[in-house]
């Protein structure tokens, strides 16, 4: 399918490696020019250096933390007037809610709420006045189903969730759709140093642990990058513009709600 956004111009965040990293794959297979962005140099260069070679697209790569003014501003300096915002950052990590101080508390809601809304505020008048725009916000599955220990990064995602809720609808008529991704059990290396953490914890076997976080979901595997990076593309098409203010979860059926 063509979806329409050859040539248009996309930010994606957190993208070196894991969900970022599929969403830019997907989005340069369908023909957008990238800014890329990780915290590490060597990630992040391969990774724009790989899709360069594989799809022929204008691709820049932005070594900063979005979550700092810094880094935001060496993001919209690489690319001023995007079309494509997608707001990805690492979240907290998983801790009991009784071991988190306030300064603990602050710096997760800047990761995961206050940044992508800084970022959104940054473009989403320059697309309005454009009369195109997408921004695809990466979330959690723990937005909708609680996750033990990952308390403040679903209060966080939660939050951004809510707030967007209202802002979506003032620019919708103007072409402008913003929409959440919820991951579900991804195969990335978030979830790899989750299953090396609980065989210290456990002294169970990859293997095993693999097997038992598998096991509840209807799919019986885990999800990809590349699967879950062609849904934001399709969210960023010019086909998805009926489509605004939701929250698609991508977790092979595990959140069992009806809606």
């Amino acid at each position: 399918m063509d979806l329409g956004i050859s040539g248009l111009k996309a930010i994606v965040c957190a993208s070196s490696k894991g969900l970022g990293r599929g969403c830019a794959l997907a989005l340069a297979e369908a023909g957008c020019e990238l800014v890329v962005n990780g915290r590490g140099g060597d990630a992040l260069e391969k990774t724009a250096e790989e899709i360069r070679d594989r799809f022929g697209v204008r691709v820049t790569a932005v070594a900063a933390d979005v979550s700092t003014p810094e880094g935001q501003r060496a993001l919209l300096a690489a690319c001023p007037s995007p079309d494509i915002l997608v707001n990805n950052n690492g979240g907290p990590p998983r801790r009991n809610f009784r071991a988190l101080d306030r300064e603990a508390m602050l710096a997760g809601l800047v990761q995961n709420m206050v940044t992508p809304i800084e970022l959104i505020g940054a473009v989403v008048d320059g697309m309005a006045e454009r009369g195109f725009g997408r921004i695809v916000n990466i979330t959690s599955g723990s937005v909708v189903a609680a996750i033990e220990g990952l308390d403040l990064s679903s209060g966080a995602r939660a939050g951004l969730t809510a707030f967007l809720s209202g802002v979506c609808r003032e620019v919708a008529g103007k072409g402008v759709t913003i929409n959440n991704i919820l991951p579900g059990k991804m195969d990335t290396d978030r979830f790899g140093s989750g299953i090396r953490a609980r065989m210290a914890k456990t002294g169970k076997t990859a293997e095993a642990l693999v097997a038992e976080a598998v096991a509840p979901i209807p799919v019986h595997r885990l999800g990809t990058a590349e699967e879950f990076g062609q849904t934001c593309a399709f969210l960023c098409s010019r086909h998805a513009g009926y489509i605004t203010g939701r929250n698609i979860l991508v977790d092979g059926g595990l959140f069992p709600g009806n809606f």
